[in-house]
């Protein structure tokens, strides 16, 4: 098992030391995030708890899935690894742009010509082929 457990149904009064005191009765506590909305800075509901030892998160995990927290009966199990989708960028992103006098059919597509704004597909400028 993991050291990074997943706790889940949190309270919107959870924050981060307490989401902390609820776990470190169970072993050392390396980090406890309440994850919180960018703009509302509100939480989501949901946090993660990285605990020093495997042991620990394991016994943490058991005791704590379905125990109230703040009011709440909370869920905790091993955090997944979020799969790597690559990121931004890549052959097929990009936004394109206008060009030629149809409203911009041909220029700048997106994926290969993304971001060039205005070129055709044989690689000219501007312009509508019809």
């Amino acid at each position: 098992m993991s050291n990074k457990l997943f706790v889940g149904g949190l309270s919107w009064d959870t924050n981060d030391e307490s989401l902390r005191g609820a776990f470190g009765r169970f072993g050392e506590v390396l980090e406890a995030k309440v994850v919180t909305d960018r703009e509302t800075g509100r939480s989501r509901g949901f946090g993660f708890v990285t605990m020093s030892a495997a042991n620990d998160a394991q016994v943490a995990a058991r005791e704590m899935d379905g125990a109230s927290l703040d009011g709440r009966s909370i869920r905790v199990n091993e955090a997944e690894d979020r799969p790597r989708t690559g990121g931004g960028g890549g052959f097929r992103s990009g936004g394109g742009g206008g060009g030629g006098r149809d409203g911009g059919r041909e220029g700048g597509r997106g994926g290969r010509e993304g971001g060039r704004g205005g070129f055709n597909d044989r690689g000219g400028r501007g312009g509508s082929r019809w």
